[in-house]
């Protein structure tokens, strides 16, 4: 094979090719490191590129294979992790000038778990300072979307959107609090889960809201997603709030078939004014299709999802405010302005204001729970429209745009993280209305440890239709 064909294999099918040893984990590596040296000056995906140590990784990895000690589907993977996980030795900033100079001694779990499974690390990804979505000053760069470079790649996790999508990594591992795994999946025409909360441990990645931080995984596939999953997630000691339970082969499930699963389709998300029509039509014959290949489908009511962003909003500014409370005294000014803002209002707003969004958000989870009794998975959009364009001023600038973000796309991703239960956004179409063509996503909700189910039924959706095997034209 040419190695520079080599980026554009799947995760899974470069894994095959790893473990038959017709490609060497060496070879792999290689060939990222000249696709991004080639590529990302125009992305900004990266903020730390580890060549020389995953260059070493891999010839230690492709030794251990040719002595017969594979270590599984990860072995020799070229992998990059959004950089919030810290990782030993190796810079981690969290996309914010106050950690220019942080360097661990110690991996996350996600980082040691990545490593027992064999995967290489090419480097840590670019991200929104602090995972807080609103930032828009980048001190490494401001990232950019590979299906049209004036748009943004996704919030938060931008990096890890914006590098899968151009094939920059095999596979990427990025944080959701309140929609930044499947907001850049999104946006990038990728596959994007947050896990359930618990499933995936948080030791040693740096919170934004604790109560509804989760890492997962980034990728071009489902298969891909499945794969990158099983490496990262288990039970782990350092984490008290991660289940101690069995993580099942994810790839087991991904039989094709839905037949028997019924799908609630959330009715206030149908007709809703707040969708853009690409969007709403791309996701309606995405939910028939499901219905075409054997599942049942039906609308179904959570009158509290349209509020998601209104609950979630308070949570999130009180709870970043109190992780960020000693910098907020001693470092403001080193805060990006629209986080300062952020921070400011977390730290002044009552707590009156923080209980009541609390018991709404109990009301929410317990509307989401009874009715995922009733069905298998629910379906929506993943958000109301497609790509945004990178902004040119930082601030809100209009009482639209703060109205905005109370009732727009936070509200179709606030759903799952508010109610702790796992989604997935899958590629689902692109927008018609006006070029360029953006990518759409379709977001599925499912039971806690519900995962499977999850990639199951979107695997069955992606096998069935085309939108994964496009790529960005750069």
């Amino acid at each position: 094979m040419d190695r520079a064909d080599i980026p554009f294999l799947s995760a899974t099918g470069l894994s095959r090719l790893i473990k038959t040893r017709e490609v060497s984990p060496v070879e792999a590596v290689e060939a990222y490191l000249e696709r991004i040296a080639e590529v990302d000056g125009k992305l900004n995906s990266y903020i730390t590129i580890c060549g020389d140590a995953a260059l070493e990784a891999a010839r230690d990895a492709e030794n251990a294979i040719a002595r017969g000690e594979y270590l599984g589907p990860m072995h020799g993977i070229p992998v990059a992790v959004k950089d919030q996980f810290n990782t030993r030795a190796i810079l981690t900033t969290c996309g914010s000038p106050i950690l220019s100079d942080f360097i661990p001694d110690e991996d996350a779990t996600v980082i040691t778990n990545l490593k027992k499974a064999g995967a290489i690390l090419l480097g840590k990804l670019n991200m929104s300072e602090f995972a807080m979505g609103d930032a828009f000053h980048h001190p490494y760069g401001t990232p950019h979307n590979p299906w049209a470079l004036d748009r943004n790649p996704g919030v938060s996790s931008s990096g890890s959107g914006a590098a899968t999508a151009a094939f920059l990594c095999a596979t990427s591992v990025g944080e959701d609090t309140g929609g930044s795994i499947r907001g850049p999946a999104s946006y990038c025409g990728l596959v994007g889960l947050r896990p359930g909360q618990g499933r995936v441990s948080r030791y040693g990645m740096h919170g934004s809201i604790w109560s509804m931080d989760t890492g997962g995984p980034i990728s071009r596939t489902v298969e891909d997603c499945a794969m990158t999953l099983g490496a990262i997630a288990g039970y782990d000691p350092k984490d008290p709030y991660t289940w101690n339970a069995p993580v099942p082969d994810y790839g087991q499930a991904l039989d094709g078939s839905v037949a028997g699963v019924r799908v609630g389709v959330i009715r206030e998300w149908v007709d809703n004014d707040v969708v853009e029509p690409d969007v709403r039509d791309a996701v309606a014959k995405a939910v028939a299709l499901l219905g075409d290949l054997g599942a049942s489908v039906e609308e179904v009511s959570i009158p509290l999802a349209v509020h998601g962003a209104a609950i979630f909003t308070p949570i999130s500014h009180i709870e970043g405010a109190s992780v960020h409370y000693r910098w907020i005294r001693e470092r403001l000014q080193d805060y990006d302005h629209n986080i300062q803002i952020r921070q400011l209002a977390g730290s002044i707003l009552p707590a009156q204001a923080y209980y009541k969004a609390l018991k709404l958000r109990s009301l929410l989870r317990r509307q989401v729970l009874e009715m995922l009794e009733r069905v298998d998975v629910l379906a929506l959009p993943t958000f109301p429209h497609p790509a945004t364009k990178i902004p040119a001023s930082a601030g809100i600038n209009s009482k639209e745009e703060l109205m905005a973000g109370y009732f727009g796309r936070r509200s179709f991703t606030s759903t799952s993280n508010l109610s702790g239960v796992p989604a997935i956004s899958v590629p689902c179409g692109f927008t018609s209305s006006e070029p360029p063509e953006l990518p759409i996503g379709l977001q599925i909700l499912g039971r806690p440890l519900g995962e499977g189910t999850l990639m199951k039924v979107a695997y069955a959706y992606e096998q069935g239709t085309h939108w994964h095997d496009r790529r960005p034209p750069i």
